[in-house]
């Protein structure tokens, strides 16, 4: 059930902060009341709705004309701002439906001439919908409990049974000017009705308030849900949305392997190296249940829920058993993409060719025994598919249990994927270096760690910081809204593997990993407690080969080679004086940099290492600049400065070399030293 969370002193609260005019105080409502629609994903979901409002301003002759602000390309409901309401002027628009047609390219060219700043992102694909409609609010919605609705072979009787003539009933047509134009006449043939149901697509309300037609998207989708709980005997509609993800409890295995298959597909389809891809696995009950099915390779070839989530999904889902081997998920997804090119080839044909294949790896996948995976070229499509992949399964479910899931058929649904208006959403920036990379960095909440996250970041990584200090979930949510914080032990025995899991469990697999850990134990070896040298080599040395033992198994399953970066620090070369405890593991660990290139090489795993000295960290404290400063009779300032360059490295120097180091696809068995200039510490 869907609730009403319209308040009164919010909503006042809205006016107050922006409210210039009455057009501005219109304005800032729509924007709440957007943002509540938004803020329900059973209502709208990344980019499937918008909201319009009309208003009155003056031109720059004084003259007062009518505006349409309408929600903009690049915005979602849930985030919108006036910014992402561009206006444009009314009465040019209305004058469009006396056309017989009008193509999408000459649609957008007038839709931008009107717009009262050019500045202002691209009007909606629908804004003449919005347009003709005459109410001043208007909402556009895709409810579940609608798309279930509207999605039936015949869902006349139900919409009758449910709302006689409270709403009328469009046809499905290619949103635009066609679309536009039917709508209005729909409406202007049902003057009295108070919403429409656009047919395989979504929902329309409107208004006199923005709180009048919020309350209808309301209580019209309850009215939905409620007819069709008592038809299936569904107990309710909570969040279809839940983002329940994977555990290492479940059978993640299959995840790298379906990664690594989707990232050599990808690199087949560009001629050149495997790219990798992000997954994003939902293990709810509901999405749990529905791979269970039987039906799922007919359901699998049906459709969308949505004609507007093809861009985001395709039209089709790749269907895995959880137990299936590399051999067998590398099949399918091959067979995959060998039906998607036939039906692009045929349906290119169709349209009299021109059209340009996208890529044609799955983007969906349900896995029997886990859940369902959306998969994208980084974490935010990730995510957008496996949100809409969540919504598709109980769609599916709902629509079949009234009767059959029946969408847009194949021809309708390549014309929207391939629909230039459609594409447009999609961004066209250049992918940054390591998109849809996976790093994995440990010692993360740090002041190395995180300046390694972030600096991977910066370059289009998916990050997920590992540390023993619960601080880490937060230095996490610092980085992104989508990297992992992992608290872990990695001096237990499991608890390399354990983190590692983690992490494939939410990301789907893993490309680098930034092995940072370490803690700089002092005393002299000849006398101190041996109990603390083996825990100096547990942190800083079989932590850091537990880590690698447990990455090559995951590149294993890759099929697509890594890396391993590990900090060495120059103790390894050029001891310390009470630093023996720390000196003697690090060494040992810039020998395993070498051993596991040379053993790793030929799978194309690359291992390299950075001899850094004297950063500012959790290793070299503040209180110890000042101890071993004054032991050496500097100030801090000469002391962090002793060396060659004469000035202080910084934890961003470290990052840099890490970056650089991955960059460097040709290079392994490396050490690179970031220390200003040491010649003691210099390796040969």
């Amino acid at each position: 059930m869907r609730l009403n969370t319209w308040n009164d002193d919010t909503a006042r609260a809205a006016i107050g902060k922006t409210a210039l005019s009455d057009a501005d105080r219109d304005l800032a409502l729509r924007v709440y009341s957007s943002r509540l629609i938004g803020s329900d994903p059973d209502l709208v979901m990344h980019g499937g709705g918008n909201t319009s409002v009309k208003v009155e301003r003056a031109d720059l002759f004084g003259k007062i004309r009518r505006v349409l602000h309408i929600k903009g390309s690049g915005w979602d409901l849930d985030t919108l701002e006036a910014a992402g309401l561009p206006g444009v002027w009314l009465d040019p628009l209305l004058d469009l439906r006396q056309l017989d047609t009008l193509s999408d390219e000459n649609m957008v060219n007038v839709q931008r001439s009107l717009l009262l700043s050019q500045s202002s992102p691209n009007p909606s694909v629908e804004t003449l919908l919005h347009g003709f409609l005459p109410s001043k609010y208007v909402d556009h919605t895709h409810a579940t409990a609608f798309l279930m609705l509207a999605n039936l072979e015949d869902p006349s009787g139900a919409i009758q049974d449910i709302f006689s003539d409270r709403l009328a009933v469009v046809p499905y047509i290619m949103p635009g000017f066609a679309l536009a134009k039917a709508a209005a006449d729909v409406f202007d043939a049902n003057p009295n009705c108070e919403g429409l149901i656009l047919l395989k697509h979504g929902h329309f309300t409107w208004g006199d308030t923005a709180q009048e037609s919020y309350a209808k998207v309301i209580e019209h989708t309850n009215l939905v849900e409620g007819y069709i709980s008592e038809k299936t005997g569904r107990a309710d509609f909570g969040t279809t949305v839940t983002k329940d993800r994977a555990t290492t409890d479940d059978p993640i295995d299959i995840l790298p392997m379906l990664r690594g298959a989707v990232a050599r597909l990808r690199g087949d389809h560009f001629g050149g190296a495997a790219r990798p891809v992000i997954l994003d696995t939902r293990t709810s009950p509901q999405a749990r249940d529905f791979v269970q099915r039987q039906d799922l390779d007919v359901l699998s070839l049906r459709g969308c829920a949505s004609p507007d989530h093809v861009i985001r999904t395709k039209g089709s889902m790749l269907v895995l058993p959880g137990d299936s081997d590399a051999g067998a998920v590398e099949a399918s997804v091959s067979d995959f993409a060998a039906t998607y090119r036939t039906m692009f080839d045929a349906q290119n044909s169709r349209v009299g060719g021109g059209k340009i294949m996208l890529e044609p790896h799955p983007v969906v996948a349900w896995v029997s025994g886990l859940g369902v995976v959306g998969m994208g070229a980084n974490h935010s499509a990730a995510s957008i598919a496996g949100d809409l992949a969540e919504q598709t399964t109980e769609v599916m479910s709902g629509a079949t249990a009234m009767g059959g899931f029946h969408p847009i058929g194949p021809d309708d649904l390549f014309d929207m994927e391939y629909w230039s208006l459609e594409q447009a959403k999609l961004s066209k920036a250049a992918a940054k270096r390591f998109a849809g990379h996976i790093v994995a960095v440990t010692g993360g909440a740090g002041s190395i760690g995180f300046a390694i996250a972030n600096a991977f970041a910066a370059q289009g990584a998916t990050i997920a910081l590992i540390d023993r200090d619960a601080g880490v979930v937060g230095a996490a949510a610092r980085i992104d809204r989508h990297a992992l914080g992992v608290v872990a032990d990695l001096t237990s025995d499991t608890g390399p593997r354990d983190a590692l899991g983690q992490i494939v469990a939410r990301f789907g697999g893993l490309d680098i990993l930034v092995s940072n850990a370490g803690n700089a134990v002092q005393g002299n070896v000849a006398t101190m407690d041996e109990a603390a040298i083996r825990a100096s080599f547990e942190l800083n040395f079989f932590a850091h080969l537990r880590l690698a033992r447990e990455s090559a198994r995951i590149f294993t399953l890759q099929g697509n080679g890594g890396q391993m970066l590990f900090n060495v620090s120059k103790q390894a070369v050029n001891p310390g004086k009470g630093f023996g405890a720390y000196g003697l593991p690090k060494a040992a660990t810039m020998f395993l940099v070498r051993q596991l290139a040379l053993e790793l090489g030929g799978a194309g795993i690359r291992v390299n290492g950075v001899n850094a000295d004297r950063i500012r960290s959790g290793l070299l404290t503040e209180d110890m600049v000042k101890a071993r400063s004054a032991a050496r009779g500097l100030s801090e300032a000469d002391y962090l400065a002793g060396n060659l360059l004469k000035r202080e490295v910084l934890a961003e120097d470290v990052a840099a070399a890490f970056v650089a180091l991955a960059q460097s696809d040709s290079t392994t068995a490396h050490v690179m030293t970031v220390d200003g200039g040491n010649i003691e510490a210099a390796l040969r």
